[in-house]
């Protein structure tokens, strides 16, 4: 029986990477599924892929939202719809193509072997950046070693947001308990993880910043992921989640 595998691209004003970014996703040799998760894009992102539906009938989904809503809650509004859907892999993807959507397989297949959480890691050998200008990848590189000493935990790209679940992990994780909503919501949800005593593998990839449409990165954005680090320590990560 093949493995159900879906990819959750979160959009907000993707419309000069989204036709691309499905196409190169369905063409990789592994069957992935495609959920889009679009926080109601003014720029008509949706419309496209809902014309892109007519062409992958069965195997690219779209949830519409009304607006920005936050990355996190896109996220786990996709891993909700994953687990009622029998997926056995759920992945997390930009739709920019700073991730390299050939490292899907890559990650799907730490997770065949092993791993319940695979990490795109940009800073497992060093710092695997392309077209960064130097203080956003210092801001990004310190707040990943800043977690490293505040959480005690082992991985090297805490932030990271190319990652592949098995369904066992999103399954164990009580979804309603995770709190921060914006990139601090990928180290949440890694620290969760591997508090709850699941095996976490990171893969190296080299991360190229988008060139087409806009970033949605700001330093608020890590303003919260800090603040909230510092009050996932004093939680009590297994009392809050439901087990297997």
């Amino acid at each position: 029986m093949n493995d159900k595998k879906v990819v959750i691209i979160p959009t907000y004003n993707e419309k000069e990477n989204i036709e691309a970014i499905i196409r190169k996703v369905f063409s990789l040799e592994s069957n992935f599924n495609i959920l889009i998760v679009d926080d109601g894009s003014p720029d008509g992102t949706a419309n496209i892929v809902k014309q892109l539906q007519n062409e992958f009938t069965d195997r690219l989904n779209l949830i519409e939202r009304s607006g920005k809503l936050g990355l996190g809650t896109a996220y786990i509004t996709g891993f909700e719809w994953c687990l009622k859907n029998s997926a056995d892999y759920i992945f997390e993807m930009d739709a920019d193509f700073s991730h390299n959507p050939d490292d899907l397989i890559r990650l799907y297949n730490a997770c065949k072997n092993g791993a319940d959480v695979a990490i795109g890691s940009r800073y497992l050998t060093g710092m695997n950046v392309v077209d960064w200008p130097f203080g956003r990848l210092l801001m990004s590189y310190s707040a990943s070693k800043y977690v490293r000493i505040v959480t005690q935990m082992k991985v090297k790209d805490s932030t990271a947001g190319f990652v592949g679940y098995r369904r066992k992990v999103l399954s164990t994780i009580n979804l309603d308990k995770i709190r921060m909503k914006g990139y601090g919501f990928q180290i949440e949800m890694k620290y969760t993880a591997c508090k709850l005593g699941f095996k976490i593998e990171e893969v190296p990839i080299i991360f190229i910043d988008r060139k087409l449409g806009t970033s949605k990165m700001s330093s608020s954005i890590f303003g919260e992921a800090m603040w909230g680090v510092l009050k996932l320590r004093f939680r009590n990560i297994k009392k809050q989640h439901k087990k297997t």
